[in-house]
């Protein structure tokens, strides 16, 4: 297959001060990246696809490392993680999922020793649509605190012939967690899970 071919790439990061409640010790940050690619399959039913994935990889590791960069450089201070993809209506939600290897790889690569699974979301739309990416803990996918999502989109994407994969991390969990379950200090970090 050939490299993705990109329009535009669009990232965005927000840093929440306060939620209600007390002044928390730390701010939180949470940022995503958006790449919009020209899809290789839209208009038409291909069996084989698969190939794709690797071609991808280089786009995954690229956007990780600028969405490290977004959220100021220090690929320690990240805890949650999350991946999607919208596929344009003359796609399939099948494309979305070449998406779930090459971007979640990537991030636990370049974030070290990242063991959970990267939680995913995927959808067809039309331009303008936006989407919810699941975050979690990148370590442990039990931690409650970091049960989260990022809503994500961009005016004019995905056209119909387009792919929109993203990537989302955060620096913490949400702000006055208080929901009970395994806290980010008893994080075992063997299984992905505890």
């Amino acid at each position: 297959m050939p490299e993705p071919v990109v329009r535009k790439t669009v990232s965005s990061m927000e840093e929440i001060f306060h939620e209600g409640g007390p002044l928390p010790a730390t701010t939180q940050r949470r940022a995503w990246i958006m790449t919009v690619i020209e899809n290789p399959f839209a208009g038409r039913y291909v069996q084989e696809i698969t190939g794709f994935m690797d071609d991808l990889n280089p786009l995954g590791l690229s956007m990780a490392g600028r969405l490290i960069e977004v959220l100021g450089g220090d690929a320690s201070l990240v805890q949650g993680y999350g991946k999607g993809a919208i596929v344009g209506t003359a796609g399939e939600l099948e494309h979305g999922a070449l998406w779930h290897a090459p971007g979640g790889y990537a991030m636990r690569e370049l974030l070290g020793d990242a063991r959970a699974i990267v939680p995913s979301a995927k959808k067809v739309g039309a331009p303008g649509v936006r989407m919810d990416v699941p975050v979690t803990h990148i370590n442990a996918s039990y931690v409650r605190s970091h049960f989260d999502s990022v809503e994500v989109g961009v005016h004019d994407s995905p056209r119909a012939n387009e792919l929109a994969v993203v990537l989302v991390m955060t620096t913490g969990g949400r702000i006055h967690a208080r929901s009970g379950g395994l806290a980010v200090e008893d994080v075992k970090g063997e299984d992905g899970l505890r």
